[in-house]
């Protein structure tokens, strides 16, 4: 059994950790469709609650090249997220290639109105780790 590798990184307080998947049973390899499940968990380890507003994805696909994904909140929310609070949440990503990679930004705001970036760590898509 194959477990899945975590990548964290920590920016202004605010912890997120992937955990990407290769999807299998979701995936056409003969229509060129790989299919990447990936899970997210984003802490606010700092003194102030915060709402994440938007996202921002780079995607690289090692077949189809690069491309950029941006919107409100993840998954249709925008979560508040006091001391101590997590969210998490599950989503995915279709490639033409059997590799690539994800990394980005989420973008937050403080009760106090600042507005800042936390990064999402680089991570590897690989449909040959499975």
């Amino acid at each position: 059994m194959i477990v899945p590798r975590l990548y964290q990184r920590i920016t202004h307080g605010i912890r997120v950790t992937v955990r990407p998947v290769y999807a299998p049973e979701h995936s056409d390899t003969a229509a060129r469709q790989e299919v990447f499940v990936y899970s997210i968990r984003i802490e606010n380890l700092g003194d102030r609650t915060v709402q994440l507003l938007t996202r921002h994805w780079y995607i690289h696909d090692c077949d189809a090249g690069d491309s950029e994904v941006e919107g409100e909140g993840v998954v249709g929310e925008q979560p508040v997220l006091a001391p101590g609070d997590t969210h998490e949440y599950q989503s995915y990503c279709v490639l033409r290639g059997r590799e690539g990679h994800m990394v980005g930004t989420y973008h937050f705001k403080r009760t106090d109105g600042t507005e800042f970036d936390a990064d999402i760590p680089r991570f590897p898509l690989s449909a040959d780790e499975s």
